[in-house]
């Protein structure tokens, strides 16, 4: 027979247990409602990205950045999002040290409407035209280059960008390494190069190099033959002489 402490033991653990199911079962529930929220509003997102268009702009006017560009293109549309390339590093050095605009200057850029039918007739309506504004304007006299993207969406270029950024930090690494292999090789011929002197100079310490003198060497000469050699033209001479005139004088 249980006892009644036995009996409200087994009834407290059953509540418990009965609680914690219950609880279990809230968690799983609100889990499941937060992840239907979040699938609806991915699909609304969706969607909303579907309508967009992207128009590209193959040049970008000087002087012109990003907000400048939002403010003349939002007259014919509403505009999501825009992303400009900045010009090369290189460009902008020999520009100014030329003497010309200090400032950042863009290569190409791209433009996200909320329409893309707007994104279209924006296109069709500019492309080659004058940009005007007022005259003083620097870009008053720049032409539109703008064309739209069909099925291209935002997405396509933060892929691209990622891409490209991804190639140009393993060209560095690549860059980084190669110059850290060098850097070690140097200072290793450096490390070897002292290490040889200091053994050449341990050695000349150690061994006594003996100063030869200088050895003078002497080549026997002949004495000059001047003497003899006019006594014997004399007696030629002298000889022929008395053989012409028949005597000796």
């Amino acid at each position: 027979m249980a006892t009644e402490e036995e009996e409200l033991a087994v009834a407290r653990a059953n509540s418990e247990g009965e609680d914690d199911s219950s609880l279990n079962k809230e968690a799983v529930e609100k889990k499941d409602q937060r992840k239907e929220k979040r699938k609806k509003r991915l699909l609304k997102e969706a969607e909303k990205a579907d309508r967009r268009g992207v128009c590209y702009l193959s040049r970008v006017p000087p002087h012109m950045d990003p907000l400048k560009l939002r403010q003349i293109l939002s007259q014919y549309g509403e505009i999501q999002r825009l992303y400009l390339t900045p010009e090369d590093p290189a460009a902008q050095v020999r520009r100014k040290k030329s003497g010309g605009f200090r400032g950042q200057e863009f290569s190409e850029g791209w433009v996200e409407f909320t329409d893309k039918k707007v994104a279209k007739r924006v296109a069709r309506m500019l492309n080659g035209e004058q940009i005007g504004g007022r005259k003083r304007s620097s870009f008053y006299y720049d032409l539109w280059n703008i064309k739209y993207l069909s099925k291209f969406k935002w997405d396509n270029l933060t892929e691209e960008i990622a891409y490209k950024n991804a190639i140009r930090e393993q060209k560095l690494a690549l860059e980084l390494s190669a110059a850290k292999r060098e850097r070690d090789f140097y200072l290793s011929k450096v490390d070897q190069s002292k290490a040889l002197s200091k053994i050449e100079e341990r050695l000349k310490k150690k061994q006594k190099v003996d100063v030869l003198p200088k050895v003078m060497r002497q080549f026997p000469q002949k004495k000059p033959v001047v003497n003899e050699t006019g006594e014997n033209k004399a007696q030629l001479s002298r000889d022929i002489l008395a053989g012409v005139f028949g005597g000796s004088s």
